[in-house]
């Protein structure tokens, strides 16, 4: 299929042949019709990407913020690939369409040949195909054009500004900025019995407002505006609006002033475009004025519980969600009391999509409403981007030897894009040949910059490949244990990103698959210890694994997020998404997995903890993952204190040791943070080309696992877990 999207490092735009995406459960995948360009949001991605580095920064002051995070705690190297890595990505563009269902995933509320309108700016995207969950679909009936139901979900906005206001009937609403939003939101208001003014620098688009129903509209500083302003105080007797829309994206101050001016004592504001905020005190203070904020479409959004897992907020609760607004908007368009028809200004085929946004950055295309429109599907035309399916392979491989080993990669997020296969595409014994991800522009990047074979978003056109001898699966983690299973099956070698399994149900699934198999050719990526600098101070340490030591492992991992991924309840715990690695480092540096654990959390946060772990020797451990703290503090320290010596790893840019000399040993390191990746890959090629076992070995791997999952068991019961 075919997408357009722009690599937001170099603000180049494509039209990518890309894969149909995977149907998931709660979701379907829809053949689109129409999409809607959002002139205002889509225009201000595209000229953004279009700035320099320092433009850039400078148009996203919020993301400067996480990158001094990052450079404390992880270094500037890695910041810097992390940087460029998703500078230099493709992204998509787009959020609403109509479109056909073609193929329906369990619990999923539609059915196959079923129009539907959908919105997101992850799923509803300038695309053929695309997926979507339940709960960014609406049914469209059957009287409803489709070039007007794919305005749904910038309908929607201009329906959650609305309910923000909560206007009443009879009142009068002031709109300032009439593009797509404000113009939509002036039919909305007008539906309800709200009568309406509109500002905005343009006159055509004053006049068009006007015609669909606003009782006077001008820009702001000339006749035309002051005759609106003039209406404005008629209709209220002098009292002005009682409600004022901010729908314009401008850095001026003049919308907000405006506002102050135009408002009644005691006027609700309410900002739904981008819009300079600096209020002015005074004029809003002695008014009182009530200043609201439109989030997107409306109740739901950004929340991963709603938009991917489904989940509905009860109607007595949160009356008008955003699927809710979204139908609401279906119906308004379907009862004709609102008319679409004239805002629909331009209409291009998805073949031009390329040339319709330079237009629209160089400023040639001035319209309302611009939709792509997408061609009818070839017949049997609608199937994946793939390899042919082959019979699946079972059993252990023999070595690979002098052969190049080829690999197939699961999974291609940030982490893996920048730790993982720049090292593999380094190795001249390995071939990326090739790659699945769950959305289409993953797998594009990836094929791109790696130079891989093909892609998919199906990972089962990997597992069925006979020619891919060894897998990288770095999917989410509550995946991990059934995809390395499913591959383990298909004969093949596994590298698995932490955690090995979120569940011990899911561990135990994976052994069987071990078992029944024989093909134990299996790698988790716990790297701390193959860190150069940790192998450093463990050879300062010297016979220190056979004395009794104690260990303290600190990681200032800070709060993630609210909307992180890392926080669905599928995923297990944070803890047991990252402490694995910790755990691991510390029973490699015993040389024995611990034999029981005792764990303690904050009231506030769960993984907030303080773990301790027994060793055979009677070596003590501790974990302390703190969530409570800063992230400008570097992230992981380690001391050690035995045998009369202290040594310490200060976030994997120095390590100390202090004996019984008058001197303390110092080594740093020379190119900045190495946590061990490319050592850890190094290993693991090697042991799979050779045949020889893997690096660390699977029942350590299988320890260090079920330590990670019982801190959880600890914490709840309050007592000591004994592990072996």
């Amino acid at each position: 299929m075919r997408q357009i999207a722009q690599n937001y490092k170099t603000g180049d735009l494509a039209l990518l042949d890309v894969p149909v995406p995977v149907c998931q459960p709660g979701g379907v995948v829809v053949r689109t019709e129409y999409s809607v360009i959002s002139s205002g949001t889509e225009k201000m991605k595209v000229d953004e990407s279009k700035l320099s580095l320092i433009g850039k920064a400078k148009a996203r002051p919020d993301q400067i913020r996480k990158v001094v995070d990052s450079v404390n705690q992880q270094g500037l190297s890695s910041t810097y690939r992390k940087v460029m890595n998703q500078l230099d990505s493709f992204t998509p563009l787009g959020y609403s369409l109509v479109g056909t269902v073609i193929e329906a995933g369990e619990r999923s509320e539609f059915e196959v040949g079923q129009r539907v309108a959908c919105g997101g700016n992850k799923y509803a995207l300038h695309a053929e195909y695309n997926y979507v969950p339940n709960n960014l679909c609406v049914p469209v009936p059957d009287g409803v054009d489709g070039r007007h139901a794919a305005f749904t979900t910038v309908g929607a906005i201009a329906m959650q500004g609305f309910r923000q206001a909560d206007p009443q009937l009879g009142e009068v609403s002031l709109v300032i900025g009439l593009g797509l939003v404000g113009q939509l939101l002036v039919q909305i208001l007008n539906s309800a019995g709200v009568r309406t003014i509109g500002l905005d620098v343009s006159e055509e688009r004053c006049k068009l407002a006007e015609a669909a129903g606003a009782h006077a509209c001008g820009a702001p500083g000339s006749a035309s505006g002051e005759a609106a302003e003039a209406e404005l105080a008629r209709l209220t007797n002098g009292a002005l609006a009682d409600h004022i829309f901010l729908t314009a994206a401008t850095s001026s101050r003049q919308p907000v002033m405006t506002a102050a001016r135009l408002a009644r004592d005691r006027a609700t504001i309410v900002d739904i475009g981008k819009c300079n905020l600096d209020l002015p005190w005074n004029e809003y203070y002695e008014k009182e004025l009530d200043v609201r904020f439109s989030r997107s479409y409306g109740p739901g959004r950004y929340d991963p519980s709603y938009e991917e897992g489904g989940k509905d907020y009860p109607i007595g609760y949160v009356r008008w969600t955003e699927r809710r607004n979204m139908q609401s908007f279906v119906d308004l368009i379907e009862d004709r009391r609102i008319d679409l028809e004239p805002l629909v200004t331009e209409s291009f085929p998805f073949d031009e999509a390329v040339e319709v946004y330079e237009r629209l950055h160089d400023g040639e295309l001035d319209a309302i409403g611009v939709l792509f429109e997408y061609p009818a599907p070839e017949p049997d035309a609608e199937g994946r981007v793939a390899v042919p399916v082959r019979t699946m392979a079972t059993g252990t491989r023999a070595p690979i030897g002098d052969r190049t080993l080829r690999v197939g990669v699961i999974g291609a997020g940030n982490y893996a894009t920048t730790m993982l296969l720049p090292h593999l595409a380094e190795d001249d014994r390995v071939e990326l040949a090739s790659v699945a991800t769950a959305t289409a522009l993953s797998a594009a990047t990836a094929r791109k910059r790696f130079e891989m074979e093909s892609m998919s978003t199906d990972y089962a056109s990997i597992l069925d490949d006979e020619r891919i001898d060894a897998v990288v699966v770095a999917t989410r983690h509550d995946t991990h244990a059934r995809i390395a299973g499913e591959a383990l099956r298909a004969g093949k070698a596994v590298f698995v990103e932490k955690p090995l399994a979120v569940t011990e149900e899911q561990l135990g699934d994976l052994l069987k698959v071990v078992a029944e198999t024989g093909n134990d050719r299996l790698m988790v990526g716990f790297n701390r210890r193959f860190a150069p600098l940790l192998q450093t101070l463990a050879g300062w340490n010297g016979d220190g694994g056979s004395r009794v030591q104690n260990v303290h492992y600190t990681v200032s991992a800070g709060r993630l997020a609210a909307d992180s991924w890392y926080l669905g309840s599928e995923q297990g715990s944070r803890f047991v998404g990252e402490g694995c690695h910790f755990v691991d480092t510390l029973a490699w540096w015993m040389g024995a997995d611990a034999t029981s654990l005792f764990a303690t959390a904050t009231p506030d946060d769960p993984d907030n903890l303080e773990v301790t772990l027994w060793y055979p020797n009677g070596s003590v451990g501790r974990i302390s993952y703190l969530t409570n703290g800063t992230t400008r503090y570097p992230k992981e320290t380690m001391e050690v204190f035995g045998g009369g010596r202290v040594l310490r790893m200060r976030n994997f840019s120095a390590v100390e040791s202090w004996g019984s000399g008058p001197r303390k040993k110092t080594q740093r390191a020379l190119r900045g943070i190495d946590k061990g990746q490319q050592r850890q890959l190094d290993a693991w090629v090697s042991a799979v080309r050779d045949g020889t076992p893997m690096p660390i070995g699977l029942d350590s791997l299988v320890r260090t696992t079920r330590a990670t999952l019982a801190v959880a068991e600890s914490v709840a019961g309050r007592t000591p877990v004994t592990l072996v």
